[in-house]
């Protein structure tokens, strides 16, 4: 192991030391525990561990090409997450979708409960919720003093998650994870363990509960009333997502132009599904209409996505992917909070905890159609999410644990998950007209989402030779790109709602996807050329995700050596 091997070892646990959170997301044993230090020295002692890092990595020559590409992947993230740091966003910026707040409610989702060790770290943790939102809340206030803070609208619907989290008519959350865990055979939660385990839940929901009163009434006064984050604090977050710079105005016309093409596919699928000159709304009416195409039940269809999981993870192995048995597991969950959100949680370092798929069932849905979901499960199962996260923790032996562990890139992730889902069709795996429909309609989404992003926070103006003849010449505001989702997109409203509102307040982020997937298959593309008669797709696919998760430049300088 050479001395940039070694330091991002050692940056692991210097992280995890002051990430106990972060820890159990990424996996890590033995943080379980603890609780983030939330206030201004906390954010400012993960600041000084990365400016000291990236000061020690910048003079290392590496010993090989494996540390040459951790030193520039290390130096990319590192570099960029601390200019987020520096400039208070990493610590202020509060969104339906990203925050502190979040981050410490869904590490719960993924802690041990059987046990009285895991019992006690639950509830260790539940009681640790009030020392923790106080000092959240002063950093907020500070930031908010400095001028650095996040949108009033978000503030506003960050609140209303709150609400929903802590009133015992609605998702109950902490109460509900209390009674949960009682219930578990073999849990560990009896006597005075499950006294504590109680007060923990009901500390945290009053903090929870008092914390929401605090964005309403205190922070979201003083909360910017423009969402738009404006052209500086954009091209920041966008580099951040992608691990690349684009240039924005190309991008954004780029993005009417898939668009485009991609509901023409739409068009001739559609009359496929209902006959010649139908549009694609009488093709979802007509597939929607199909009981075969719904399922009642969100149990029901977590059951659902989980066979096809399986399936596709059998049938893959072997043929198109080697899939090493650890890998083989996912777990298809629902969430117990009713957020919107569909996500990929990875599996534990030493794969104790499996990769999971969770579905946060909006508040009323109770109908599930799966000829829209079928390319959902390929995105975060497999060859999607699950199989590039668990085939980067496989890889010890030629990986550090930075590499492995902590090293994400939206557009690395997401651009490979969205390629995967073209990748199935590429591969035959979506021959049924309503599950291509379904994918395609996926894809517009996306689309949807680089012209919306890109253009509500820049404030730019529409093309006035937009093909879709979209309020040609006026400028972007939060209502047109509601207007424009609507008009775009076939999600079940209240999904497409929490969608819109996760795009006001995380800037840069929702282009990820279908720029991270422009990305990698430019990066295909140029391994053809360079390979020519010698390419091989499976090679190609197992060398690409066996460098693990890279901002994106540094990953087609990392293909270019190979």
């Amino acid at each position: 192991m050479g001395r940039i091997d070694e330091l991002a070892d050692r940056y692991v646990d210097e992280w995890a030391e002051l990430n106990p959170i972060g820890a159990t997301s990424a996996g890590i044993a033995g943080h379980d525990d603890r609780t983030d230090d939330l206030s201004p020295e906390g954010f400012a002692a993960q600041a000084e561990l990365i400016r000291r890092t990236v000061n020690e990595l910048d003079v290392i020559e590496p010993e090989h090409e494996s540390e040459q590409v951790a030193k520039e992947a290390m130096l990319e993230r590192l570099g960029l997450e601390l200019t987020r740091l520096d400039t208070g966003f990493a610590a202020a910026e509060v969104s339906v979708i990203s925050s502190s707040l979040h981050g410490l409610r869904m590490a719960l989702d993924l802690m041990p409960t059987e046990g009285e060790q895991a019992v006690r770290n639950i509830a260790t943790r539940l009681n640790d919720f009030p020392v923790a939102l106080a000092q959240y809340r002063r950093t907020l206030v500070e930031g908010a003093d400095q001028g650095v803070v996040s949108a009033r609208a978000q503030l506003a619907a960050v609140a209303e998650q709150c609400d929903a989290w802590t009133d015992p008519d609605r998702d109950d959350f902490f109460h509900g994870l209390a009674d949960r865990i009682g219930r578990s055979g073999g849990s560990g939660a009896s006597g005075a363990l499950a006294a504590d385990l109680r007060r923990g839940a009901e500390a945290a929901n009053a903090a929870t509960a008092e914390f929401g009163r605090f964005l309403r009434d205190e922070l979201a006064p003083r909360g910017r009333e423009k969402e738009a984050a404006g052209p500086e604090r954009y091209a920041l977050a966008s580099q951040y997502f992608l691990g690349a710079k684009v240039d924005q105005q190309e991008t954004y016309l780029w993005g009417f132009e898939e668009l485009h093409r991609l509901e023409r596919e739409m068009a001739a699928v559609s009359a496929v599904i209902a006959g010649s000159g139908a549009t694609v709304d009488q093709a979802v009416a007509t597939l929607d209409a199909d009981p075969a195409r719904n399922i009642l039940g969100k149990e029901r269809f977590r059951d659902w996505m989980q066979a096809l999981s399986d399936r596709a993870i059998s049938e893959l192995n072997g043929v198109h992917f080697d899939i090493e048995p650890p890998a083989q597991k996912l777990e298809c969950c629902l969430t117990p909070t009713s957020d919107g959100g569909i996500y990929y949680t990875g599996p534990s370092e030493d794969f104790s905890r499996p990769g999971r798929m969770w579905w946060a069932v909006p508040e009323g849905q109770d109908t599930f159609s799966t000829w829209r979901e079928v390319t959902t499960v390929y995105h975060e199962g497999v060859p999607g999410h699950h199989l590039q996260i668990s085939q980067t923790l496989l890889r010890a032996g030629s990986l550090n644990r930075w590499r492995r562990l902590l090293a994400w890139c939206s557009g690395h992730g997401e651009g490979w998950a969205l390629y995967a889902e073209r990748l199935m069709d590429e591969l035959g795996y979506l021959t049924d007209p309503g599950d291509r429909l379904g994918m395609l309609d996926a894809q517009a989404l996306r689309a949807c989402r680089v012209i919306v992003d890109i253009g509500m926070h820049l404030e730019l103006e529409i093309p006035r030779d937009n093909p879709f003849g979209f309020h040609p010449g006026e400028r972007w505001t939060p209502e047109l790109g509601w207007e424009f989702l609507r008009a775009h997109c076939r999600m079940p409203e209240e999904v497409l709602r929490f969608e819109w509102k996760r795009y006001l307040g995380w800037p840069g982020q929702a282009p990820s996807y279908k720029v991270g997937e422009r990305i990698w298959l430019q990066a295909r593309d140029e391994a053809k050329q360079r390979k020519g008669s010698d390419f091989d797709l499976k090679a190609f696919h197992r060398e690409a995700l066996d460098l693990g998760a890279l901002g994106l430049d540094p990953l087609r300088k990392a293909l270019a050596r190979i």
